[in-house]
């Protein structure tokens, strides 16, 4: 479980929301309907970006969280375009201030790694931030583990720390099982990871024909396009009828359930579709149930060269 918490002090809501969608796919009719469903099931932690629906998720959700910030915990993410250098950090984070009409953020990831900035000029910045309140945390997205720590110990000399890793994780992406899993319990990074629903591929929806990223992105469907991929997630839709539940809320279920204890980010176009989704949260998944869904997919190997030993 993660250490962070809201500004009033309440501990972190099992899942996170991704507003990626609002003003999108979402409009904002069908955003504020998902936000208002969230908050009914005692979602508190909403995450956003810069850059989302160019700036417009973050100017719907400002005022979405206006009455309750407190309570809340947000957090938005600089540094996907442009680098991660001191000016740029400090000229998105100031433009996530306007899209919010907020003074600060809960928590801020770097969104992508930069090899092309040092990092203590990064971390500095960051720092900086956190130092004058209008940070409380600080995160990393898309980052190797060696990244990470390599990062985390230039933070700790400026006395600060990361403190979440929002990593891709899902049945059928498990990269992260090897080596970000046990280094973020390792170093007591909070796990949020995105994409449980792999694009969607793991509702079932793309096997009956129906439309959605993975036809839509080239990222997506490059990302999925391994024949196995999608055997698995026929093999979890089957499952999901033959006891009754929405492959959905088992694939939501699996993420959250493992040892290193992620806080899976869901998210989705519509309430209807979001659905599913938020069922995973009330979802009891015991040990039989969880390794039966892990057998159907790949398991990653160890990250050891002596896997004999392992």
């Amino acid at each position: 479980m993660t250490h962070m918490t809201t500004q009033s002090g309440r501990p972190l809501s099992r899942f996170a929301f991704g507003t990626m969608q609002f003003g999108g796919k979402a409009d904002a009719a069908a955003s504020q309907a998902m936000f208002e469903d969230c908050r009914a099931a005692g979602i508190n932690h909403f995450d956003t970006a810069v850059g989302y629906t160019d700036g417009a998720s973050e100017t719907l959700l400002g005022p979405m969280i206006k009455a309750d910030r407190e309570n809340l915990f947000i957090a938005s993410k600089v540094g996907y375009v442009s680098g991660a250098g001191r000016a740029n950090i400090m000229a998105q984070f100031d433009r996530i201030r306007a899209q919010q009409d907020a003074d600060m953020v809960d928590l801020l990831y770097l969104h992508r790694f930069d090899d092309e900035t040092e990092l203590e000029e990064t971390f500095t910045a960051l720092a900086e931030l956190q130092q004058s309140g209008a940070i409380r945390y600080i995160g990393v997205s898309n980052y190797a583990a060696w990244q990470v720590m390599k990062a985390q110990s230039v933070a700790q000399r400026l006395g600060t720390r990361i403190d979440a890793i929002q990593p891709m994780y899902n049945l059928v992406k498990r990269q992260a099982e090897v080596e970000i899993f046990p280094m973020a319990t390792d170093q007591q990074i909070s796990i949020f990871p995105y994409s449980p629903l792999g694009g969607g591929l793991l509702t079932g929806k793309y096997a009956e024909g129906a439309e959605g990223r993975l036809k839509e992105d080239e990222r997506y469907t490059s990302r999925y396009a391994q024949g196995w991929m999608h055997e698995s997630a026929a093999k979890l839709s089957a499952f999901a009828k033959e006891i009754g539940a929405d492959p959905a809320t088992l694939a939501v279920a699996w993420v959250a359930r493992h040892p290193a204890q992620p806080h899976p980010i869901i998210s989705a176009r519509s309430a209807g579709q979001l659905a599913p989704s938020l069922a995973a949260a009330g979802f009891e998944m015991d040990d039989a149930l969880y390794d039966r869904i892990t057998a159907l997919s790949v398991t990653p190997p160890p990250a050891t060269d002596r896997l004999e030993e392992a």
